[in-house]
């Protein structure tokens, strides 16, 4: 018989704690019973519909588009709707994004996200000289496709150590597949190398590739975004040759 229908209850140690007063921090231990299909925030829920109505967790579809109930469960950034508890044998362990301020229990403040979001050079598309509809590429269709899927769940933000544990001034792998979006398309007009290396940090980033490993909708974070936007910082900065080129060209406004 397989775990899931042999499971009876589920055990869920929570961390619980206040943003302004870390004296308090505390893990609580809750017994729900077991559903078919149970997902964590599932037992989330039964906790504080039965047993804690105090218990403050960020959520909203309940089906892994809005990235709202990103969490650290048994020290894995996931989304707490995509989370099935049958995966789990014995206690789960479920703590808030450890990269992100604490607000309350399972909720961190993530409004730094936003700002480093505004940093970005907007997307600059060209004019159009003859008024006819631009053709793309479909493999310009498809990059940019799969950067829009992004539901910033913050999860590659909470996992980047350079983001978790060094505080440096780098806008993280979300932010550099936002400007990524805007480099890759093929009416965009602006250079954002510059930004990129000075302001954004890219250069912090050293190819770990745990940022793709938790991403929930599969980005290729590393390979498709990061890596080509260092080649470019690179291109522009340290290639002899691309440096005297960006050094007489007319600079774009």
């Amino acid at each position: 018989m397989e775990k899931s229908q042999s499971r009876k209850d589920v055990t869920l140690r929570i961390f619980r704690g206040l943003g302004f007063d870390r004296s308090k921090d505390r893990y609580e231990t809750f017994t729900v019973p077991y559903e078919a299909g149970m997902v964590v925030l599932n037992a989330v829920h039964y906790i504080q519909s039965h047993f804690d109505s105090s218990l403050s967790a960020r959520w909203n579809c309940k089906a892994g588009r809005c990235g709202s109930c990103s969490a650290e469960i048994n020290g894995w950034p996931r989304l707490m709707c995509k989370t099935p508890v049958a995966e789990f044998e014995g206690e789960i362990t479920v703590e808030p994004m450890k990269a992100f301020p604490l607000l309350r229990d399972l909720v961190t403040d993530v409004s730094k996200n936003y700002e480093m979001q505004k940093m970005i050079p907007p997307f600059t598309p060209k004019e159009s000289s003859d008024g006819k509809p631009w053709k793309m590429y479909q493999m310009d269709v498809d990059r940019s496709r799969e950067f829009r899927k992004c539901i910033e769940c913050f999860l590659c933000q909470d996992i980047c150590h350079v983001v978790r544990e060094h505080k440096k001034d780098y806008i993280g792998p979300r932010y550099i597949v936002k400007a990524a979006s805007f480099d890759m398309h093929p009416l965009d007009t602006i250079d954002r190398s510059d930004f990129l290396k000075e302001q954004g940090g890219i250069g912090y980033c050293n190819i770990t590739k745990c940022c793709q490993e938790v991403c929930p909708e599969h980005i290729i974070i590393t390979d498709d975004a990061i890596i080509p936007e260092k080649e470019r910082v690179v291109d522009t900065h340290y290639d002899p040759i691309m440096w005297v080129y960006h050094q007489i060209k007319p600079k774009t406004k």
